[in-house]
C-alpha cells in the first residue's frame, strides 16, 4: 500500500486540485473497461463542496463519462430531506448537471423516512459488498472521519472489527447527534482512501492520522492500492 501527500498553498487550490485528481483517476478506470464503473465515496463539508462545484465542471467537459460513475456517501447526518445541513443534497445539485446516471447515486436516507436505526440497514442493504475505487474523506480537528469519532461508541460500533457495514451514531459530540456512517472495514477496502483537510486548525489531527496513530480515527484508515493526503500547507504545518 502506498502513501501519497498532495499539498497546496491555500484551501481554494487544494479543492481544484483534488476535483483535477478526481477526473485523471476516474478518467484512467473508465478507461481500462468500456462498461467500468467508477464507485466514488463522497465526503461533506466546505472543501468538499467546492471540489463538487468544480468536478460538477469538469466531469460535464471532461474526458471522463459522468454516466458511468456510481456516487455513494461515507456519512450522513439524519435530518430531513432537504436540511441544510445534508451532505448530499449540495452535492448532488452540484453534480447532476454533469450527466450523471441517476440510478447511480446513493444518497443516505433522511429522517422523514425509516427510523435511525432502520436507515442504517437499508443503505448497508443498498450498499450490499461495493468497493469504492475512490473513498474521500474529510478529518475533523479531534481527527474524525465520516462520523466515526475519537473516544466515542462510534468509533467502537464501526472500528476494524465491526460486523456491520453502517452504523447508526447517537450523540454525536458534532451536531446534530444522530447519524449515519460507513464503517472503518467498508472504508479501508476502498482501492483508494483520499484524506482532504484545510487550514491551521487541521494540522495536529493531520499529523496524527500520517502516522497513522490509532488514537484517531484517521489514523485508522487506509486504501487497499494507496492512501492519498490532500492538504494546504496550513493543515501540513505539522508533518515532519
Amino acid at each position: 500500500m502506498e502513501t501519497e501527500l498532495e499539498i497546496f498553498d491555500d484551501a481554494d487550490t487544494l479543492a481544484a486540485g483534488v476535483s483535477e485528481g478526481l477526473v485523471r483517476r476516474i478518467s484512467e478506470l473508465q478507461r481500462e473497461s468500456n462498461t467500468k464503473i467508477v464507485s466514488v465515496c463522497l465526503t461533506g463539508g466546505t472543501i468538499a463542496g467546492k471540489v463538487h462545484e468544480l468536478l460538477g465542471a469538469e466531469l460535464a467537459d471532461g474526458p471522463v463519462d459522468p454516466y458511468r460513475i456510481a456516487l455513494w456517501w461515507g456519512d450522513e447526518r439524519f435530518v430531513p430531506t432537504g436540511s441544510e445541513d445534508r451532505n448530499a443534497e449540495p452535492a448532488i445539485s452540484a453534480l447532476t448537471p454533469a450527466g450523471l446516471d441517476q440510478a447511480l447515486v446513493h444518497p443516505m436516507p433522511s429522517s422523514d423516512g425509516v427510523d435511525l436505526d432502520g436507515a442504517a440497514q437499508a443503505y448497508a442493504a443498498e450498499l450490499g459488498d461495493t468497493v469504492f475505487d475512490i473513498c474521500l474523506l474529510g478529518i475533523g480537528p479531534d481527527g474524525h472521519v465520516a462520523s466515526l469519532f475519537p473516544d466515542h461508541p462510534s468509533l467502537a460500533a464501526g472500528g476494524e472489527d465491526a460486523a456491520a457495514r453502517v452504523i447508526a451514531v447517537r450523540d454525536s459530540p458534532k451536531p446534530p447527534p444522530e447519524r449515519i456512517s460507513l464503517t472503518l472495514p467498508v472504508i479501508n477496502a476502498s482501492q483508494q482512501v483520499w484524506l482532504v483537510a484545510a487550514g491551521q486548525g487541521k494540522a495536529e489531527a493531520v499529523a496524527k492520522a500520517y502516522r497513522q496513530d490509532p488514537s484517531v480515527p484517521a489514523g485508522r484508515v487506509h486504501g487497499n492500492e494507496a492512501t492519498w493526503y490532500w492538504l494546504d500547507r496550513a493543515a501540513a504545518a505539522d508533518l515532519d
